[in-house]
């Protein structure tokens, strides 16, 4: 910074004093000099007059004279002494000026060297696109001197342009990529006009900035890109491929294998088709846990939002798996706090499906005791907590983080007891965060485990309580049960319902009978040991209700004529228990009342076109549609398949529904469809339903196929049960002509 030179200047103080003082000092001679010249001529006017000759009035006058004379120096010295302050002020200022013009110049080579440093190419044309300036990086690239550019309308030979855009002030911005001695170069031109005086004179600066290496990496991760997303695709074309071809023939070994358990067949054969069953249904678990998998790191795994109810999707999951952890001995059982919302807003299937992975793997891991799923509200408004609870070989605190990982297992060893891919859990994880949930575990190893899962599931707008409990309060009930999950689920839900719940174990009540009187008993033990109890309870307490897995149905006989009034089939619902509590049902009531095989759900008959290429799924159809009642027929592909149903039409017996396999030759199940609706809306016939049949489990999939005009969706493995509830819910030709 400069320092503003002492030029030795009076203060300004002292300068206005000094001033005045001159002032007056020379105005007094002036005003002397004239008092005494005006005096002295007149003395000598009037001595001329009168011819007489004053020396004194001589004196007088030569001194005025003087005195003026003086004045006038004074004036003259005066004068000199303000023109030698100006120039001594001018040369003060021009100092200030050579030392702010110094400054300039310095900070313009600054400037320009701060440009220079940066490599950016600056350049500056006229209104006729001659070059005014350009600094050493545009003249080097350009390959000549500043000297031969001034003047001329030189431009960079252009390789490739790029999009021009316009920002709101003006600036024009492209890309360019150029000739350069080094190869070609891109560069991100930016460029503005500037206006050089008053007079309007303006010129266009373009400012480039050598962008190669950025715009290369650009282009090679775009490039990266797309081959990624082209992989992408292509897996994800390969794992449709792959899961319809692998779930095609599954369909006939799992279907064939249903067929086969409906003949009359030895114990052996019996056995060895529920092995083949069993494998069958691992394998088709298996394939389903790498398509989810597939999905997941594709971000193709999409979620939906719609009103469900929690305590029905819990108690379906639990039924679901009853049979499987029966089979091996053990308990599963629920309890759902009925003070939640009766419906909420989430996605129930992917709901499903992380509850029957925890559950299932809860099962798989567990030889002796139970499985438990508790859930009740959680710690934030809207947040459900759904709690999986076993009685297995447990997990050691250092595999606990690692089990969500993909393909990991706490025991990943070679000669590990478990199998699996290790995904299930991995899945489970990515499918809760996406909701927008937490999943944890607490376990201890030989003691088992606890996955908690919380989840934001608002409640839909009025909703009631998931559930009324029974008006059992103060009603004393006996739960006569060895000690076991299921047990102490029901204690639980009892006593929050207000009853006075007392548990026991038939051996104890065998021995020493019923000490007290009790309005309710439920006995869970095997047939035998549950028949003695209620021998010996007699007539004394009024509902006595017994509770015994699927397979113990044929027990029921016995155990009402041994005094039982109704019973519970394990796992236990909470509205069967309520009804039973309140005592609505009766053993009569509730005795099951299977179908005769061969008679439809629905109670009618339906001619159904099948239209399927694989001669063995074709079979399969056909047989299960058979067993079910129904009128089934064959076409091999989709050209067939719109043939039959415009000759059905024709004849006056159109089909009921149509079942059409997406993948066949020629014209696939998709293109049918069209052709159906087509003919549907040119001769104003009512639409038939059209089920789409398809090893494809994709979402998409599923899309495209109600994209084409189809009604329903069943994926491959063909399952008879999910197939006559698909028919039984389909309405009559009236209601669809209507």
């Amino acid at each position: 910074m400069m320092v503003r030179p002492n030029t030795g200047q009076p203060r300004p103080r002292y300068q206005f004093w000094r001033r005045l003082l001159l002032a007056v000092l020379r105005w007094s001679f002036l005003v002397l000099g004239a008092l005494v010249t005006a005096s002295v001529l007149f003395t000598h006017l009037y001595s001329v007059n009168e011819a007489i000759y004053d020396p004194s009035s001589f004196a007088i006058g030569v001194a005025g004279l003087f005195a003026m004379m003086c004045g006038i120096m004074l004036m003259v010295l005066s004068r000199n002494s303000r023109l030698r302050m100006e120039l001594r002020k001018a040369r003060v200022r021009c100092e200030e000026l050579a030392d702010f013009t110094w400054e300039l110049k310095e900070a313009e080579a600054r400037a320009v060297s701060l440009l220079e440093s940066q490599g950016d190419l600056i350049v500056r044309r006229d209104g006729e696109g001659r070059i005014a300036y350009a600094n050493d990086a545009f003249c080097m690239l350009a390959g000549t001197t500043r000297e031969a550019l001034l003047g001329s309308t030189a431009t960079l030979a252009v390789i490739e342009q790029g999009d021009i855009r316009v920002l709101p002030d003006g600036t024009r911005m492209h890309d360019q990529k150029i000739v350069a001695a080094d190869g070609a170069r891109w560069l991100a031109w930016r460029e503005a006009v500037v206006f050089m005086d008053a007079s309007g004179a303006a010129e266009v600066q373009s400012v480039g900035r050598d962008v190669t290496e950025r715009t290369e990496t650009g282009r090679a991760l775009a490039e990266a890109r797309d081959i990624a997303e082209a992989a992408s695709r292509a897996k994800s074309r390969f794992l449709a491929m792959a899961s319809h071809e692998i779930r095609t023939p599954l369909n006939g070994i799992l279907g064939m294998t249903d067929l086969l358990l409906d003949t009359p067949l030895t114990p052996e054969q019996t056995a060895y088709l529920k092995a083949a069953k069993t494998s069958g249904d691992a394998l088709l678990s298996l394939i389903e846990d790498i398509l989810d998998f597939a999905k997941i790191e594709a971000d193709r795994l999409d979620l939906e939002a719609r009103a469900f109810a929690p305590l029905a999707l819990v108690e379906e999951v639990v039924e679901l798996l009853g049979p499987r952890a029966q089979a091996k001995g053990l308990d599963i059982a629920s309890d759902i706090d009925e003070a939640l919302p009766e419906r909420v807003m989430g996605d129930p299937t992917r709901l499903r499906q992380v509850l029957l992975n925890l559950a299932g793997n809860a099962v798989k891991f567990t030889e002796t005791g139970g499985v438990s799923v508790v859930v009740e509200a959680g710690a934030t408004p809207g947040e459900i907590v759904f709690e999986i609870r076993d009685t297995g070989i447990g997990i050691a605190p250092e595999q606990q983080a690692r089990i969500f990982l993909e393909f990991e297992q706490a025991d990943g060893g070679t000669a590990r007891q478990f199998g699996g891919t290790g995904l299930g859990l991995a899945i489970s994880r990515r499918i809760v965060e996406r909701m927008g949930g937490t999943i944890g575990v607490t376990s201890v190893a030989g003691g088992g485990s606890a996955f908690r899962v919380a989840l934001p599931l608002p409640p839909l707008e009025g909703s009631a309580p998931a559930f009324k409990p029974p008006a059992i309060a103060g009603t004393s009930v006996l739960i006569v049960a060895p000690p076991s999950v299921e047990a102490s689920l029901l204690a639980r839900r009892l006593t929050r319902w207000g009853a006075g719940v007392h548990r026991a174990d038939a051996h104890t009540m065998t021995e020493s009978g019923v000490g007290r009187k009790f309005d309710i008993v439920l006995i869970d033990h095997a047939a035998d040991a549950a028949a003695a109890v209620l021998r010996g309870l007699g007539e004394t307490i009024a509902r006595r209700i017994v509770l015994l897995t699927p397979s113990g149905r044929h027990h029921l006989p016995t155990l009402k004529a041994a005094g039982s009034t109704s019973y519970l089939v394990k796992p236990v619902r909470a509205a069967s228990l309520a009804a039973r509590l309140d005592g609505d049902a009766h053993f009569d009531d509730i005795a099951p009342a299977l179908p005769p095989v061969g008679t439809p759900a629905s109670g009618k008959s339906l001619a159904v076109l099948v239209a399927e290429d694989n001669e063995i799924n074709a079979l399969l159809a056909r047989s299960l549609l058979g067993k079910l009642g129904h009128r089934p027929t064959v076409a091999t592909n989709g050209a067939a398949a719109f043939a039959a149903w415009r000759a059905a039409h024709i004849e006056g017996a159109p089909y009921d529904v149509v079942l059409m396999d997406v993948q066949m030759p020629g014209t696939d199940g998709l293109e049918a469809t069209r052709q159906i609706r087509a003919a549907e809306a040119e001769m104003e016939l009512a639409r038939t339903p059209i089920v789409a049949l398809t090893a494809n489990a994709f979402a998409d999939d599923r899309e495209t196929c109600l994209a084409a005009g189809m009604d329903e969706f069943l994926v491959k493995p063909l399952d008879r049960d999910r197939l006559a509830a698909l028919l039984a819910e389909l309405p009559g030709r009236d209601a669809l002509a209507a």
